[in-house]
């Protein structure tokens, strides 16, 4: 009787560890998410990004003191340059990144950082796979349980153990793509140009420029709202302002005014580079030929109060880009004084393999040029992070900005002031008004996709982007020419490389220490009861004695 008892009891405990080790966390659970890697490109004989992909690796917080052969999990607020090149010292197996839907709801300062961080992480190379996967609730479980299990490392080393054993979830990231990376060489680079003639068989022609495409620590993840989605916003809406101006032959001014957006921008604006040299060396009719009043190009106009003219020399007294600065400082400072306005020069490093500033591509050539921008300094980590959203971006300083340069346009190219016309004049009103509907939904359609280069020629939805953009053109511009430019195999500019995203799957299991703790206590119940059973007759007589004598 009492070795069924036993047997009962044995069974009935088996089950009941079998149902709550089964029941808390399945041993064979697991899920799929997509995850985006860190950008990987060869540029001016310089590596960049993270040259590995796969991981085998259990996921470790980034406050755990040990991260060897380990992948890390970060929040954004986590990812610091300390902790980026921590885990790379410790041979760390990989870095993923969580990074939140909403944007917006990161504080300032942690955007800061996080950018400075992105921008220096993508300086060099690093065989240490880093990848960025949008949040969700399984990621954010996963987080909170590994930042739990490095939190109580704090405890005394009985609950460490403890814990470890019997409440403790591992978790596994596995990236098992056994493909090789293939370097790409065959992108191709576009750049749109379109041109509102003025009065007169030789009129001077002034360039407007801006650079269209984004850049990021994850191309998949970077839209560029204020780099450069901003300077394309306020480059259309030029064009649609001015061609009202130039659809009458009593307004149109004696300038031929030249509209061009340009690919290759974050890599050393090699879209513009090709540009040039198609309208200099190859075309026989381009404006650009001679006759070059000036070349504006646009970068990160989408907030700030300041606004910068970047110049590789500066203009002399008499030049036509001087009296343009002079009109634009005279805007500024009779509408919008509180707004800083300051010039920047910069002198072309011949010996460097790449340039700061878009204009640095036409100063190369000898065509008078300069860059406006919000930002001072041209390795401002805002030219370039998976962070520039819309949120990023205040929509009544960039069009502040932009009315700030079309005035001053007008007042030049009109010759406004020496006709005596008030400093005060406002042009641009009424029908000629910038309309902040129409802002609005061009940077909404800008930063609908992602816009890094090496995505612009290869998906549908990105390819349907610059369409797009070429038929703004061809609405409002005319002599509209695409322009798409294929690299050298033999010699390519740059490099991309493939596996941008990657299914990730993530085990969630017992550790291992698990099974044995509970593989011990069955051993040592299953222990007992065979010492019970061996000696019953032993224990039971003194169970006997001892309940007889308590009742004496």
């Amino acid at each position: 009787m009492l070795l069924r008892d036993l047997s009962v009891g044995l069974l009935l405990l088996l089950l009941c560890v079998q149902y709550l080790h089964g029941s808390a966390l399945p041993a064979v659970s697991s899920y799929e998410f997509t995850a985006y890697r860190m950008q990987q490109y060869n540029l001016a004989q310089q590596k960049h990004g993270c040259r590995g992909a796969i991981v085998v690796a259990e996921a470790r917080s980034a406050d755990e003191p040990v991260l060897t052969r380990r992948c890390v999990i970060m929040k954004v607020q986590d990812f610091t340059t300390e902790k980026y090149l921590d885990a790379q010292r410790q041979n760390a197996a990989a870095i993923l990144i969580l990074l939140p839907k909403n944007i917006s709801s990161i504080p300032h300062e942690t955007i800061q950082s996080f950018m400075v961080s992105e921008s220096e992480a993508l300086l060099k190379e690093t065989l240490m796979p880093v990848y960025v996967a949008p949040e969700d609730e399984q990621l954010l479980y996963m987080y909170e349980e590994v930042k739990q299990a490095a939190a109580s490392r704090t405890s005394s080393i009985f609950v460490r153990v403890l814990r470890s054993m019997v409440t403790a979830t591992a978790f596994q990231i596995l990236v098992s793509n056994n493909a090789a990376i293939r370097g790409i060489t065959d992108n191709t680079i576009i750049a749109l140009e379109g041109v509102l003639p003025g009065t007169g068989e030789d009129a001077p022609t002034i360039a407007i420029t801006a650079h269209y495409d984004s850049y990021g620590l994850a191309p998949w993840l970077s839209y560029g709202a204020d780099s450069n989605g901003s300077g394309v916003t306020i480059l259309l809406e030029l064009a649609r302002l001015f061609q009202k101006l130039y659809s009458s032959s009593s307004t149109r001014p004696p300038y031929h005014l030249m509209f061009s957006l340009t690919g290759g921008g974050k890599y050393n604006f090699l879209g513009t580079k090709r540009w040039i040299e198609e309208n200099l060396d190859h075309a026989e009719t381009s404006l650009l030929h001679d006759n070059v009043a000036f070349v504006l190009c646009f970068d990160t106009l989408g907030n700030g109060d300041e606004l910068y003219m970047h110049v590789s020399r500066p203009p002399k007294p008499d030049a036509p880009m001087h009296a343009f600065i002079q009109q634009l400082e005279e805007v500024v400072s009779s509408r919008f004084p509180w707004v800083k306005v300051g010039m920047v020069h910069k002198k072309i490093n011949l010996v460097e393999s790449t340039v700061a500033w878009e204009h640095e591509r036409h100063s190369l050539r000898r065509i008078p040029s300069f860059t406006l921008s919000h930002l001072e300094d041209p390795k401002s980590e805002l030219r370039g992070s998976m962070l520039d959203t819309m949120s990023q971006v205040d929509f009544r300083k960039m069009k502040r900005n932009g009315i700030i340069i079309a005035e001053a346009l007008a007042r030049y190219m009109y010759n406004l002031s020496d006709k005596g016309s008030p400093k005060d004049v406002q042009v641009f009103k009424g029908q000629l008004d910038f309309h902040d509907s129409r802002i609005s939904n061009l940077m909404s359609f800008l930063t609908s996709v992602p816009r890094a280069t090496q995505l612009l020629d290869k998906e549908p939805e990105h390819i349907l982007l610059v369409n797009s953009l070429e038929h703004e053109f061809k609405r409002y511009l005319q002599q509209v020419h695409r322009h798409t430019f294929r690299q050298d195999r033999r010699d390519p500019d740059i490099t991309f490389f493939d596996q941008m995203n990657q299914p990730i799957v993530m085990y969630r299991v017992k550790p291992a220490a698990f099974d044995l703790f509970l593989g011990g206590c069955i051993a040592a119940y299953l222990g007992i009861v065979y010492y019970t059973i061996q000696n019953f007759g032993y224990l039971y007589t003194k169970l006997k004695a001892a309940v007889k004598s308590k009742h004496e």
